[in-house]
């Protein structure tokens, strides 16, 4: 594949899936990342959101900070899932196309996400 033709990464989410047992795991993983790492942290979900099938909290950042998070992530998630998707522009390819697993891979609901340009705040 040219290099030309592959889409700009402009930032990563980074799923943190959980239940009513790991809420509070989850939480504690969440808050810590967001204290350690210039990212911004969603909310606790308490029921599945998007194309998400568990209670998920996203935490958004850049690509700069890539290196540094996802290791952390793989190390402290202790049995959680994650999902790590990067940010192109479609919010259908990034997440059927260029998904990153920790864990388990979980099935994902894609009918409602567009392969058109989207943009979000990081």
């Amino acid at each position: 594949m040219q290099a030309a033709s592959q889409p700009r990464i402009k930032g990563f989410h980074a799923h943190v899936y959980y239940d009513a047992e790991s809420f509070e795991q989850a939480r504690q993983l969440c808050e810590e990342a967001a204290r350690r790492f210039p990212l911004k942290m969603g909310r606790l979900h308490r029921e599945p959101v998007g194309p998400h099938p568990d209670w998920s909290c996203q935490l958004a950042f850049r690509p700069e900070l890539f290196g540094e998070l996802v290791p952390w992530l793989a190390l402290n998630r202790a049995g959680l899932n994650v999902l790590v998707h990067p940010i192109t522009g479609s919010d259908l390819r990034d997440h059927r196309d260029y998904p990153l697993w920790m864990g388990e891979v979980r099935p994902l609901d894609l009918s409602d996400l567009r392969d058109g340009e989207i943009e979000y705040q990081l």
